[in-house]
């Protein structure tokens, strides 16, 4: 079968752009005429520096991210993250507190007190908050408690609780039961297992306008790019490179300047050891990251520069930006929806109408009463049409259309055909 037969609807790894695979495959074997590829020169190298520094431009350009945030580019994916948010914050958290001891009372309080009264903070106030909506957030969270110890972790928001031990819907926020001053607070604004995503930004975290704010952490591994972000909303946005944005291997952080040298440095390794603490590993430490822009390890450069070509096309393509993927995104999730929506005897969609995710659509078959089968004949016949990826993740089953910005709406119209044929065969 021929790339151009079909249309693949996988949840990542994720269908790219043809010529921009074309173009990276060039690039590849003979970049700019040097004669090496693109994965063969230096990540020190000039060469490297500019690819990297372009990429970073064209994010914050297509995505309006303000100045006063920092681009990492790091490896790890999503669930690296889960941890290198844990370890960051907690340590800019410890190191708040030790300063304002210190200005309460004095230069020359010991560091035996110090420690003393950091460690009573800790146990009576340290709290990371989590809002689990799905199973990646659910991951999130264990991670949290896998780390740091349960009694840390306070999971504001179960979704599950509102829904028959099921995710699919997000309760409303004044169920939530969020912490004062916690460490953090994660939210995955789009869970690629359940088909679920934040229609807006919580009310419930909204920024205060003071030092006391809510420190926001967003997972967008699955919807970024795809509609427009409150950036400064969030002290932290995270995302792998697989769905929307290249090829795995590379993993965005956009952070808080605020949070980073100079305004802060994360507490001393010694502090936290005695707080019993964890201590980032260096790869996953911010300020280490940013001070080396990026590259204090081997980043891998193709990986960035595969990203930064898909950036030149979404800039290329879509004058208004994020906006206009938005627009698009949009239309491509309610042609499948509508269709799922006008046979109800056949699909039923997981998730409720209110938090319908536009880059995962997860239903079931429920055609002839065996779900089992009539969801094998419904695959069966997908791939037959070129249709590709649509089994639903392996801990749920079912049917799961990811609709990521490289599928082309001429392939979404495709299944729309399908959806309705097999309805009404």
């Amino acid at each position: 079968m021929k790339r151009e037969d079909i249309t693949y609807f996988g949840a990542g790894p994720a269908y790219l752009p043809s010529d921009v695979l074309a173009t990276a495959a060039g690039a590849l074997l003979n970049y700019e005429e040097t004669g090496l590829g693109v994965a063969e020169h230096s990540h020190r190298s000039e060469l490297a520096t500019n690819i990297l520094n372009s990429m970073k431009a064209d994010l914050a350009e297509f995505l309006d991210i303000p100045d006063t945030y920092e681009i990492l580019i790091m490896q790890g994916g999503g669930s690296g993250e889960f941890s290198a948010t844990i370890y960051n914050l907690v340590a800019v958290w410890v190191e708040k507190r030790r300063k304002q001891l210190v200005r309460e009372r004095g230069e020359n309080v010991s560091e035996e007190e110090l420690v003393k009264e950091l460690q009573k903070q800790v146990q009576t106030e340290l709290r990371l908050d989590y809002l689990v909506t799905g199973s990646w957030s659910l991951k999130a969270s264990q991670e949290a408690a896998r780390l740091l110890g349960p009694e840390y972790v306070n999971v504001a928001l179960d979704a599950r609780t509102a829904n028959e031990g099921k995710f699919g819907k997000i309760p409303e926020e004044s169920t939530w039961k969020l912490s004062q001053k916690a460490a953090l607070v994660y939210m995955c604004e789009n869970e690629t297992v359940d088909g679920v995503e934040f229609p807006r930004f919580p009310k419930a975290l909204e920024p205060t306008g003071s030092e006391d704010g809510p420190i926001v952490v967003g997972d967008f591994s699955s919807t970024i790019l795809s509609r427009r972000i409150p950036v400064e909303n969030y002290s932290i946005i995270f995302f792998g490179a697989q769905k929307n944005l290249g090829v795995t291997g590379i993993t965005v952080t956009i952070i808080k300047k605020s949070l980073l040298p100079p305004t802060i440095s994360p507490a001393a390794p010694s502090l936290l050891r005695k707080l019993g603490l964890p201590i980032a590993p260096v790869i996953l430490d911010y300020a280490t990251i940013a001070k080396n822009n990026s590259l204090y390890n081997t980043l891998s450069i193709f990986d960035v520069y595969v990203a930064g070509q898909v950036l030149k096309k979404l800039l290329a393509t879509f004058p208004d930006k994020v906006d206009g993927q938005q627009a698009a995104a949009e239309r491509k999730a309610a042609s499948l929806y509508a269709v799922l929506d006008a046979y109800p005897d056949v699909y039923r969609v997981v998730a409720d109408k209110s938090v319908r995710s536009r880059m995962n659509i997860c239903f079931r078959v429920t055609k002839g009463g065996n779900v089992d089968e009539a969801e094998k004949a419904f695959l069966k016949g997908a791939v037959e049409r070129g249709l590709t990826g649509l089994k639903g993740h392996r801990s749920v089953g079912g049917i799961r259309a990811s609709n990521y910005n490289a599928i082309p709406e001429s392939g979404v119209q495709k299944l729309a055909v399908y959806l309705k044929e097999y309805a009404t065969a």
